[in-house]
């Protein structure tokens, strides 16, 4: 399954009509220590660059943005209790919500795997 990613650091792995969200390794180490994740009810409709979660660490408090737009239809309430599973495993078992994608077309602009990676070599 490939990985989508926005210049602020959000990823999205699409699955059939599913889009899986989370944010990549580069932010989860800027962050530091992941303390708290606050996560969306579901049923909730996001737009594209929709504030979707906040992740809160040791350093900072922040924003998770939708990367596609789409209904929540499951959130990772492993976080709740295991904050830090956002720290250890990104973009495994840290994901925070998954969403049915209201638009595919969305994901054009955003960088793949290479591109992320050169765009964050450049940060």
């Amino acid at each position: 399954m490939s990985l989508h990613y926005t210049e602020d650091h959000e990823w999205i792995a699409i699955d059939g009509e599913t889009g899986i969200i989370g944010i990549s390794a580069y932010a989860a180490k800027a962050l530091g220590d992941v303390v708290f994740v606050e996560l969306p009810d579901i049923g909730t409709e996001l737009d594209k660059g929709d504030e979707a979660a906040v992740v809160e660490s040791v350093k900072a408090a922040s924003e998770v943005y939708a990367p596609i737009g789409g209904e929540v239809t499951e959130v990772n309430g492993a976080l709740e209790d295991e904050p830090a599973k956002v720290n250890e495993d990104p973009s495994g078992d840290g994901w925070f919500l998954k969403i049915k994608i209201a638009d595919l077309g969305e994901l054009e602009g955003l960088m793949n795997e290479e591109a992320y990676k050169k765009y964050c070599d450049g940060l």
